[in-house]
């Protein structure tokens, strides 16, 4: 069986959700970083990084949402996530998510975590006040360039779509309005609607 380290509202819940599409045997496990879980020696044995997520497989430990979604999709060809058979298509999906995972995540990252880059504490909090800026401009690229409808790669379901799904969700706590991307605002209500997703976000709040 499968285990998932999460953390609720983290980047690791389009992992959980993608586990939840493809109806996979699988168990999480809840990492609370207000308690610094993730700096445990028992989850730094894990995962090294101190991140989530984490996913256990019988191969081993595998780490970085980009590297899980795929797996997922891979393992799982005939669900909702499963990972195209032509290597163009699966392509398009992982260039959308590595955006995601090497643009968005990082623009957002500099709201909490700009100690990475900078010591110098009006360093940090000039990347701060840039959050709300760069995450529109990232935004504005998906809502008008990448972004395909109704779900990220048109017609057709894919791992992409609970990764988005996760990153618009952070867009209001980074100063962002969401109705001001009304395609992916309308990507994000379906999200909502459906019931893997009803049930990561239940386990999140529960």
């Amino acid at each position: 069986m499968l285990k998932l380290y999460f953390s609720p509202g983290s980047c690791s819940q389009a992992a959980h959700i993608a586990l939840e599409e493809a109806g996979a045997d699988y168990e999480a496990e809840r990492i609370d970083f207000s308690k610094q879980q993730q700096r445990s020696a028992d989850f730094l044995r894990l995962n090294p990084k101190g991140r989530v997520p984490a996913l256990v497989t019988d191969k081993g430990v595998l780490t970085e949402s980009l590297a899980i979604l795929a797996y997922i999709g891979q393992s799982f060809p005939g669900s909702a996530v499963g990972t195209p058979s032509d290597p163009f298509e699966f392509a398009r999906i992982q260039a959308f998510n590595s955006y995601l995972s090497s643009t968005v995540h990082v623009a957002h990252a500099h709201k909490w975590r700009g100690s990475r880059w900078a010591d110098d504490p009006a360093a940090v909090e000039a990347m701060k006040q840039k959050v709300s800026a760069n995450m529109s401009d990232c935004f504005d690229l998906i809502e008008n360039i990448m972004f395909t409808g109704p779900w990220v790669m048109g017609e057709t379901y894919s791992i992409a779509d609970p990764y988005l799904f996760t990153f618009t969700s952070w867009l209001e706590g980074d100063g962002v309005d969401p109705k001001r991307f009304p395609k992916v605002h309308g990507h994000s209500q379906r999200m909502a609607e459906r019931p893997a997703v009803k049930k990561v976000l239940a386990a999140a709040a529960g």
